[in-house]
């Protein structure tokens, strides 16, 4: 069973960081792209990040400069390292392998960015 655990979210003044991670299991997470989603209030999910299995990064142009994701395969875990925060930030974040299929979204975790 897909299991994708969010945490590392909160409340943080624009400018600040935060760390976000991501543990995953019953997936073969060496062999998955991982992203980084988030969907604020009244919009669509968007994927901002990805990673992939060789460790290739992208980013959507609105984080770029400001978000780094990474992945640890040996604690099957993502990360989102976010620095700079602003309040249009603010949202659920969700980790998912963006190639597959289904539907295992975790709970997500909530970043708030106070001006």
């Amino acid at each position: 069973q897909v299991q994708l655990v969010e945490s590392g979210g909160g409340l943080v003044q624009a400018g600040g960081s935060l760390r976000l991670s991501c543990a995953a299991s019953g997936i073969s997470f060496r062999l998955n792209a991982m992203g980084w989603y988030r969907q604020a209030p009244g919009k669509q999910r968007e994927l901002v990040a990805t990673i992939s299995i060789g460790g290739s990064t992208d980013y959507v142009d609105s984080v770029k400069g400001r978000f780094t994701i990474s992945r640890d395969n040996a604690k099957n875990t993502v990360y989102l390292q976010m620095n700079s925060l602003k309040p249009e930030d603010t949202a659920v974040y969700y980790c998912y392998p963006p190639l597959l299929g289904g539907d295992y979204w975790g709970k997500g975790t909530l970043v708030t960015v106070s001006s």
